[in-house]
């Protein structure tokens, strides 16, 4: 038996796919589907924060230095207002490797519940529904190849291959 995927509440086999406790045998198994639900405006709205955590410390050194220059102060009270506000367009290097993990983690879950469907015994069964978008692409995968590995073959045309290496095909001329 091979196992394609396998983690506390879902398992693929070769021979079932076992989900929360209740087990469904390959072949019995017609076809698998998915869905997309809608988009949370919650988990887009956080990716905005971030962004806005991004830049803001960027955009305030901007504006500081803008305004010290706009000011026409001394060169002492210029300099001052520009190197404070370099400081604060620096504040955002410590914390940028944080705060891009924590948006690349946001693209990997995904912002859209995600449901598998398969078709056991004639009716419809939604096995999964999830938000974590990289989690349910893995076991939505594992699906696919154990029902093709336990669906039979397709009868392909097979063609010669000549000495060369190469296919060979009927020539159009003489």
């Amino acid at each position: 038996m091979v196992t394609y995927y396998d983690d506390r509440s879902v398992q693929v086999t070769s021979a079932a796919l076992r989900v929360d406790g209740q087990t469904y045998p390959l072949a019995e198994i017609g076809a698998v589907w998915h869905h997309r639900g809608s988009r949370s405006w919650r988990v887009v709205a956080g990716r905005g924060a971030i962004g806005a955590a991004l830049a803001g410390p960027l955009v305030a050194a901007g504006l500081g230095v803008a305004l010290a220059l706009w000011l026409h102060r001394s060169a002492t009270v210029t300099v001052a207002i520009v190197g404070a506000s370099v400081l604060v367009g620096l504040a955002v290097g410590p914390v940028a490797d944080f705060l891009f993990e924590h948006l690349d983690r946001s693209y990997a879950r995904g912002s859209r519940q995600l449901e598998l469907w398969v078709r056991w015994r004639g009716r419809p069964v939604r096995l999964l529904r999830t938000g974590d978008a990289l989690r349910f692409g893995q076991i939505y995968r594992a699906v696919q190849r154990a029902v093709e590995a336990d669906s039979p073959p397709t009868r392909r045309p097979q063609h010669a291959i000549g000495s060369s290496g190469n296919i060979t095909r009927p020539r159009s001329r003489p």
